[in-house]
C-alpha cells in the first residue's frame, strides 16, 4: 500500500466539544487509498520540544476535494498545540499507515462500538461499508454528554446509540450496559470496536463467547508508524507484533488477551 509524506494544507480547525477538534487537510495530489482504522503520523513543529511525530485515527475522507479529516482529542501537549494551528498553515503527514478494518459483506449486519477517540474510525466506517443504513448500528461511549462530539453529519449512516457514565445522554453506564449490546450482541455478523483497552477487551469477550466476528483497532503507544522503534509492540498468536504495521486492526482471534 503506498505511503506518502507531504506538507499538506490545513483547510479547516473546527473544536467540535471541550477537548475534540476537527482538523481537515488538503493534498494538492490525489489521495492514496485510504481505509477505515487506518491512521496518520504529523510532525507538531510549532512544540520544538517534541520531535517523535503523533499518530491520529483518519475521521473521513473527500477524494474529490483531496480531502481527509482527523479527529483530534487533547490528551497532552503535542495534541494541545496542534489544535492551535490555523487554516492556511501546513502540516507534514505521513500516510496512509496500517491495515484497516475488514470491509463487511452486502447482507451483514454490523455493530460498530466507539469510545473516546476511537469513535472516528468507527464513523468514517459507517459512511464507506458500503451496506442498508439499517442493517448498520454504531454504539458510541463517552463519560458526559459534553465528551460526546456532533454525528449529524453521519446520522444517516445507520442506527445511533449512546452511553454515558452519568446518564446525560443515552443510557447510564458503558457501552456493555446498553440494551442493544447486551440483547442483541449474538445478531451481529460483525463487530469492530475501537476505543480505551478496558472497553474493547469487554467487547471482544462477549464476541467471542456468542462466536461473532470481531475486529478491534489497537490504540497502543506509537512513534514511527514503521515498524522500527518497537514501543508499540502486542502480543499475538503469531508471535509479536508491531501495532502500526501489522495493525492497528486486529482480529479477536489473533490476540492473546484472555477471552
Amino acid at each position: 500500500m503506498r505511503k506518502t509524506i507531504q506538507e499538506l494544507l490545513l483547510v479547516e480547525n473546527t473544536q467540535l466539544n471541550h477537548d475534540n477538534f476537527r482538523l481537515v487537510l488538503q493534498s494538492e495530489s490525489e489521495l492514496p487509498e485510504i481505509f477505515p482504522g487506518q491512521f496518520v503520523n504529523v510532525e507538531i513543529k510549532q512544540a520544538t520540544e517534541i520531535f517523535l511525530r503523533r499518530p491520529f485515527s483518519i475521521l473521513d475522507v473527500d477524494r474529490e476535494k483531496k480531502q481527509f479529516s482527523l479527529l483530534v482529542k487533547i490528551l497532552g501537549r503535542g495534541s494541545k498545540v496542534l489544535t492551535t494551528y490555523k487554516a492556511g498553515e501546513k502540516i507534514s503527514v505521513i500516510y496512509p499507515l496500517g491495515n484497516g478494518f475488514t470491509i463487511p459483506e452486502k447482507d451483514d449486519k454490523i455493530l460498530l462500538i466507539g469510545g473516546g477517540s476511537g469513535v472516528a474510525p468507527m464513523l468514517f466506517l459507517s459512511k464507506v461499508c458500503g451496506l442498508d443504513p439499517k442493517q448498520v448500528h454504531i454504539l458510541l461511549g463517552a463519560r458526559s454528554n459534553r465528551d460526546h462530539i456532533d454525528i449529524s453529519d453521519y446520522k444517516q449512516n445507520g442506527n445511533f446509540y449512546f452511553t454515558t457514565e452519568d446518564g446525560s445522554l443515552g443510557e447510564k453506564g458503558f457501552v456493555t450496559n446498553h440494551p442493544v449490546y447486551k440483547s442483541e450482541l449474538s445478531g451481529f455478523d460483525k463487530i469492530y470496536t475501537c476505543g480505551p483497552n478496558p472497553m474493547m477487551k469487554a467487547v471482544a469477550a462477549d464476541a467471542a463467547k456468542s462466536g461473532a466476528f470481531c475486529e478491534v483497532s489497537l490504540e497502543n503507544m506509537m512513534a514511527c508508524g514503521f515498524g522500527v522503534c518497537l514501543c508499540c509492540v502486542e502480543k499475538t498468536t503469531s508471535g509479536h507484533k508491531c501495532v502500526c504495521t501489522d495493525g492497528p486492526v486486529f482480529n479477536i482471534k489473533d490476540l492473546t488477551w484472555q477471552i
